[in-house]
């Protein structure tokens, strides 16, 4: 059976507060590291989320 294209990551806030997404990933398509502006509700304010890799 082939293994999917598609890899879970990890976005975590840039505000450090531990506070982190889960999101699906095409390498093939996205070959940079990804970053995403969404709401940290730690820190009650929108910060930058960067992706890092799932453990």
């Amino acid at each position: 059976m082939a293994k999917p294209i598609t890899q879970w990551i990890k976005m975590v806030s840039t505000a450090d507060t531990g506070y982190f997404y889960v999101k699906k990933k095409n390498p093939r398509n996205i070959t940079e590291k990804m970053t995403m502006r969404k709401y940290d509700p730690r820190a009650r304010k929108h910060v930058e989320f960067k992706e890092s890799k799932m453990k």
